[in-house]
Order: C-alpha cells, then sequence, then structure tokens
C-alpha cells in the first residue's frame, strides 16, 4: 500500500476514534484533556511508556491515534525538526503519542506548554546498553551498527565496551553512553515533565501508574473513577510480549552479561551516570 495512502487513512482512523471519545466522555471532557506524550531514550522504555499510555483510553477521555513516533515516519526514517515540531503541535486535546526527543529547544518549550503533558522514562544505562547491542545484532539486522558487532568484533564483551565508549570508525558514528544521556538528561529538571523509572514500570506499577494520574491531574485531566479502578484498568493494558522490540526488559539484566572488564570501561567512561540517575550509591558495584 502507498505510503501517502496508508498516512491518510490512519488519519481517518485518528478522528473516528476522536468522534468515539467525544461521544463517550463528552466533547467538553475531551477537550479539556491534556495531549500526552510519551517520551524516552532508544531502548529505554518507549515500547512500554506507549502501553502505559494506551491505557487511558480505558479510563478518561484519551485517544491513540495510532500515529508512529513523533519523531520519525512510517519507514522509521528521521523527520526534521519542523516536522517534528508539527506533528508535536499537531497533537489535539487527549490524543496520545510518543517519540524520542532531546531536551533542548525548541523540543523544551513545546513539550511543557500549557495543554500538554510529557512524561519521560529513562532506564538504568547497563541494561539499556545490553538492550541496545541486542537488538543491533539479533533482532534488527537493517540497524547501522548490526554488520559492524556481528562482523567486526567477535564478543559480547567487545560490543558492551563499544557500546559504552561511543564509536567514530568507517563512517559509523555512535555518541558515548554518557553523551546520549546527557542529551536527555534535561527533562529532569523540568516540572512541568513527569519523570518515570523503567524499572518502576516493571516493578512496582501501580504507585508508578498512580504518579502518572495524579501528574494528568494536575495537568487538566478530571478523573471520573476511582484511582484504584484506574490503576487496574491500566495495568491491564501492559503486555510487554506485544512489542516488536520486546527481549527481557527484566532489570539488572546487564550482570549477566557485562564482564569485570565492560564494569571498569563503564566506571572509567560514565560511573557517575549511574549514581546520579539512582541506580548506585557509589562505584563499589
Amino acid at each position: 500500500m502507498d505510503r501517502s495512502v496508508k498516512h491518510r487513512l490512519k488519519e481517518v482512523r485518528w478522528r473516528l476514534r476522536r468522534a468515539a471519545a467525544a461521544l463517550r466522555w463528552g466533547v467538553a471532557e475531551l477537550s479539556r484533556s491534556p495531549a500526552v506524550l510519551g517520551n524516552a531514550m532508544p531502548k529505554s522504555g518507549s515500547h512500554l511508556i506507549i502501553q502505559v499510555l494506551r491505557g487511558l483510553t480505558r479510563v478518561g477521555p484519551f485517544v491513540n491515534p495510532g500515529f508512529p513516533p513523533v519523531n520519525r515516519t512510517e519507514n522509521n526514517r528521521n523527520l526534521s525538526e519542523d516536522q517534528i515540531l508539527a506533528n508535536i503541535y499537531g497533537m489535539l486535546p487527549g490524543d496520545i503519542r510518543y517519540g524520542y526527543i532531546q531536551a533542548r529547544e525548541p523540543f523544551i518549550s513545546a513539550l511543557t506548554r500549557p495543554g500538554m503533558a510529557t512524561v519521560f522514562v529513562y532506564r538504568d544505562p547497563r541494561d539499556m546498553i545490553v538492550s541496545h547491542v541486542f537488538y543491533a545484532t539479533e533482532i534488527y539486522p537493517g540497524h547501522a551498527l548490526h554488520e559492524y558487532y556481528t562482523q567486526k568484533l567477535t564478543t559480547m564483551e567487545e560490543r558492551i565496551n563499544a557500546a559504552i565508549t561511543g564509536l567514530d570508525i568507517d563512517g559509523l558514528k555512535m555518541r558515548s553512553i554518557s553523551g546520549r544521556y546527557e542529551a536527555y538528561l534535561g527533562w529532569m529538571d523540568r516540572p512541568e515533565v513527569l519523570c518515570l523509572r523503567f524499572e518502576d514500570l516493571i516493578l512496582h506499577q501501580e504507585a508508578a501508574i498512580t504518579r502518572l494520574l495524579e501528574y494528568l491531574e494536575r495537568r487538566g485531566f478530571s478523573p471520573k473513577l476511582h484511582a484504584e479502578q484506574a490503576v487496574a484498568l491500566i495495568r491491564k493494558a501492559i503486555q510487554p510480549v506485544r512489542s516488536g522490540t520486546f527481549r527481557k526488559g527484566q532489570p539488572g539484566n546487564w550482570r549477566e552479561h557485562f564482564t569485570e572488564r565492560n564494569k571498569q570501561v563503564f566506571k572509567d567512561a560514565a560511573g557517575d551516570l549511574v549514581i546520579r540517575l539512582g541506580y548506585e550509591k557509589d562505584f563499589s558495584w
């Protein structure tokens, strides 16, 4: 099917879903609900948070348009800054989308304005690295680093070290793990943004979802269900294995793959990062 036709069909579906939400909850309630964007670094919980957010359609006037990430095309190509902003500003009250948006202008202003609710999910960098390596080597052969990881590097230890320190070789470029996180950590300084740990969405779901609902209420959402009922309905929407990129998703999985050498390379390159994020108290891990 032609991509432009496919996109137009998705737009029709979006409008129909908005009409259904307005009929069910009321036009006024829908118009008062914030537009919600689930934001994350790649391999850090984007598919989990979008499942959580789509669960909102069960508890209030929210709409899942069914569009790709706000920063990517239907065929997973990166969009220009202007196109990303057009997607963000094109979100209507109650719309739910997700993306991979760095904490810089003009995105900060776009995602913290009145009527907008932004949820930033972050993950233990060590688990993110392992997830990235498996994704590039085993799950998505089209990944830019697939050939390098599978043909140039011969061990998991080498791949993890490369993901920690970054690459700039033979036309391949990847920022260090510290550099990649620094581009996103500014969201944690924004009071208008709710920051949730990926691990809490797995291990402490009820508390994390309660925080989400309380945050949305502060951003304009008027709950119609008791908190316990709303949390239970949203939890039913969470099915990680339905994600096309799902592998394990279990917190602490890095321990099965990091060698002592990997640990030392990480500590030398970004040891303070896990301390800043609250995953470790010091360097003695």
